[in-house]
């Protein structure tokens, strides 16, 4: 019996030649039908990357991307190395029309407002300043950033290069900032920008400025007892640490003069506001524009504290990704040994030295610009704790948006009392961060049913809609933030008219920048634990 089914096998068995054969014919007779011929010519896209250092004093480099702040100080830092800097203005709704008449159809948000503030940029320099467009290609280069993914964000260059085209500067250069080699030109002319010692230090001290002065902003101005003060404050404090990054003066006491102009802001931290956190997809949690309905003004305006995300955190996130996927490689041995970039050159140990150090740096770095400028009691996040809390429900191998952190973020805001609210922004057309808020959240959630988790799409067209939702919401953290007030007053046995005595007398807890120790969400809570 099995003699027989083994014949029969063989006899039905094809010839692998054969069933090359076959396909070739099918592919031939497809051609055909189609019109297509052997010497077809495929699209290929001319990318013009010329940049060279004798260009630097007649080029201007534009950037864009981040807060306010953070532009703002890249461009003076990069004024000082001898750059021509200019920063673009916060994307508004007109740029997201001009991205979506250049660009394709169905890109994700961030895309459409960033592409498009770009090309509104350029479109004013011709059609209102009448600057020629042949002018305009060779004067100017805009920087982003550059990387792969499971996104779209992978294809931001190519989009900006099209929709530039399409608008009438083709052959306007976008170079991709990318420390593994996005910028090397495989000539013997000097590279117009220059990614040294010096480039990387000066970006480090603008983002982690950025970082500090941010964080403060939205700590103080809440509590201000004369609206708008703080944002003076601030204006002034922007002066000093640009004046020394243009300058390469100390950024250390540029941040120390902030310290001083903050700590005259009255404010009054008594007053019981909900704290929310913003988090999700990284361009949309972090411009203050019409990309996210300014979230960040809305909220306080209807009387929140808003605890947003710092770059700072983002940096350590790739700093824990190249640890974890050293790891990994190292499991595979022979096979990533011998791979094109595999570990057969590497030294491991060293490179885990590397990163460690580089993950010991920035905290260090940043928490002492955080000391001078008086942001006390902030701690950047553990990435080793936001995996090992996420792992349970996301994979951490999944690196699209800003892959398992928005999860852990969740958890830890929950088991750790750090909020009474998160709201998650995805832009709309973000396949990442759609499918994690929308979702691996609504698990958590259930996990954890005294989470209070918004996750909010971005259009540019949908404000009222997003605000209704946020206001229902934001009434629950409301009663969430009153609710804790009044159980730590009854645990601590105080009273209101006691509280204010006490601070009357207490000149250190009335400045500014004076932050209690976490202990529970609300900041006014935190107070009274602090005043007992």
């Amino acid at each position: 019996m099995t003699t027989q089914l083994k014949s029969k096998h063989q006899a039905n068995k094809i010839p692998h030649n054969i069933i090359e054969e076959e396909l070739r014919r099918f592919e031939e007779e497809e051609k055909k039908k189609l019109g297509l011929s052997e010497d077809t010519q495929h699209w290929e896209e001319k990318v013009n990357r010329e940049f060279y250092a004798d260009q630097r004093a007649h080029t201007t480099i534009l950037v864009s991307g981040l807060t306010m702040a953070h532009d703002l100080f890249v461009q003076a830092g990069l004024t000082g190395l001898g750059y021509q800097i200019k920063a673009l203005d916060c994307p508004d709704n007109d740029a997201l029309q001009f991205g979506k008449e250049y660009g394709n159809r169905g890109q994700c948000n961030p895309t459409y407002f960033t592409v498009g503030n770009l090309v509104k940029y350029l479109v004013h320099l011709r059609d209102d300043q009448g600057m020629r467009t042949q002018d305009i290609i060779d004067q100017h280069v805009f920087l982003t950033a550059g990387a792969c993914g499971p996104c779209r964000f992978g294809m931001y260059v190519t989009e900006y290069r099209k929709a530039l085209r399409d608008a009438g500067f083709d052959g306007f250069r976008v170079m991709l900032f990318e420390p593994n080699g996005g910028m090397n030109q495989a000539t013997g002319q000097e590279v117009g920008l220059k990614m040294d010692r010096a480039f990387f230090f000066t970006l480090a001290k603008a983002i982690f400025s950025g970082d500090a002065l941010n964080a403060m902003m939205y700590r103080i101005r809440p509590y201000e007892l004369k609206k708008g003060v703080t944002d003076e404050a601030l204006e002034q404090c922007r002066n000093f640490i640009t004046s020394a990054l243009k300058n390469k003066k100390s950024i250390l006491r540029a941040l120390w003069k902030c310290r001083k102009v903050l700590q005259k802001v009255e404010v009054d931290r008594t007053m019981v506001k909900p704290k929310v956190s913003i988090i999700g997809e990284f361009w949309a949690m972090t411009t203050e524009g019409a990309g996210n309905y300014q979230l960040q003004r809305f909220l306080e305006q209807e009387g929140a504290e808003v605890d947003i995300q710092l770059i700072a955190n983002w940096i350590l996130y790739n700093v824990w990704q190249g640890r974890v996927d050293t790891k990994t490689r190292m499991k595979l041995k022979k096979a990533d040994m011998e791979a094109r970039k595999g570990l057969k050159t590497t030294q491991t140990a060293k490179k885990f030295l590397i990163l460690w150090v580089a993950d010991k740096a920035i905290r260090l770095t940043f928490q002492t610009f955080a000391k001078v400028l008086g942001l006390k009691n902030y701690k950047l996040p553990d990435m080793e704790e936001n995996a090992r809390v996420a792992a349970e429900h996301y994979n951490t191998e999944l690196r699209g948006g800003e892959g398992h952190m928005e999860v852990g973020k969740l958890i830890q805001n929950v088991t750790h009392k750090k909020n009474h609210m998160t709201i998650s922004v995805k832009p709309f057309g973000c396949m990442p961060s759609s499918g994690v808020s929308d979702g691996v959240q609504s698990i958590i959630t259930e996990k954890y049913p005294e989470a209070i988790f918004l996750p909010i799409e971005t259009t540019g067209d949908g404000a009222v809609n997003v605000y209704s939702r946020i206001q229902m919401m934001l009434f629950k953290a409301k009663r969430a933030a009153e609710q804790e007030y009044k159980e730590v007053l009854q645990e601590r046995g105080l009273t209101l008219d006691a509280v204010k005595a006490k601070i009357a007398k207490s000149a250190r807890r009335r400045v500014a920048t004076h932050y209690s120790k976490h202990q529970v969400a609300g900041t006014a809570a935190n107070l009274l634990y602090e005043l007992n």
